[in-house]
């Protein structure tokens, strides 16, 4: 039996997991995420795996690897670190074995990637460092609207006449929606048009490494957003060679890197233990 920690350092949240792998079995023991917000990181990614073993009902010496990803490489008491893109991968096989193409869309940038029935990633691409196609830029707007981080989702897929964003700088685009607000425009129309703004871009980016009739998990901070979802699927279906594709959520998208970190460190764990190499998480 193995006992594993992902803990996933994001931009915007802090994520840890812990995993008993035993005969080929994978099994879930707890989640614990901490949003950053102006504190550090580090602090919280401690707070975090100290919540996931209470949760877990296990100690920390009983912790046979503590995988990080994402910005976690400077986490004192890990034990070895994986690139997000594979994290993320693996992570999203477990949540949905049918995944093919991953769209990691998180505070600050979106990642397209297509992985094979292994969770390898044979192709992937990011977009620009413009904010408009990020869940910070859409928590700036919800902030101007007076809308929570959660309600926007909800009022986005209400929306019946959307005015998508014309400009994809982030600073021009707040300046649209200032507009849209001053021409009596609906929250709910605006958030739409905002989603189907971002989904057009996301859908170019898919379509470029080749994803066809895949399924798409999404995952990462605004893997739950329904209204982006939803604007995704709309985007994907008016796009020739994209109607086929599948766009899928789980209630735990954001999990996904730590998912996937646990996962792949219990798997360094005992391939180094069975040549001899015993590693324990310091």
């Amino acid at each position: 039996m193995t006992l594993a920690a992902g803990i996933d350092v994001g931009t915007g949240v802090v994520k840890a997991v812990i995993f008993r792998v035993e005969d080929g079995k994978e099994n879930w023991l707890s989640k614990c995420s901490i949003r950053i917000r102006s504190r550090d990181p580090m602090v919280l990614a401690r707070e975090a795996f100290d919540q996931a073993l209470e949760d877990a009902g296990v100690k920390e010496e009983d912790i046979d690897y503590v995988a990080t990803t994402g910005e976690g490489e400077a986490i004192p008491f890990h034990t070895g670190h994986f690139y997000s893109m594979t994290s993320h991968a693996r992570g999203a096989q477990f949540l949905n074995p049918e995944t093919g193409a991953i769209l990691d869309s998180g505070a600050l940038h979106g990642r397209a990637m297509i992985i094979d029935d292994k969770g390898k990633v044979t192709n992937y691409k990011m977009t620009s460092q413009c904010a408009s196609g990020s869940g910070q830029f859409l928590e700036n707007i919800a902030r101007y609207l007076g809308i929570a981080q959660d309600e926007i989702g909800t009022l986005s897929v209400q929306g019946d006449d959307p005015e998508e964003v014309s400009s994809i700088c982030a600073v021009l685009a707040e300046t649209d929606v200032i507009n849209m607000v001053s021409r009596g425009i609906s929250a709910p129309n605006i958030l739409k048009g905002i989603h189907l703004s971002m989904a057009s871009r996301l859908a170019r980016l898919l379509k470029s490494i080749g994803v066809k009739d895949d399924v798409i998990m999404m995952t990462g901070g605004m893997g739950l957003d329904e209204g982006l979802c939803e604007a995704l699927r709309e985007s994907l279906a008016k796009m020739k060679g994209m109607d086929g594709a599948t766009v899928v959520n789980h209630p735990d998208s954001i999990y996904a890197g730590a998912i996937g970190a646990a996962l792949w460190g219990a798997f360094r764990y005992d391939k180094l233990a069975a040549s001899g190499q015993m590693l324990k998480a310091s």
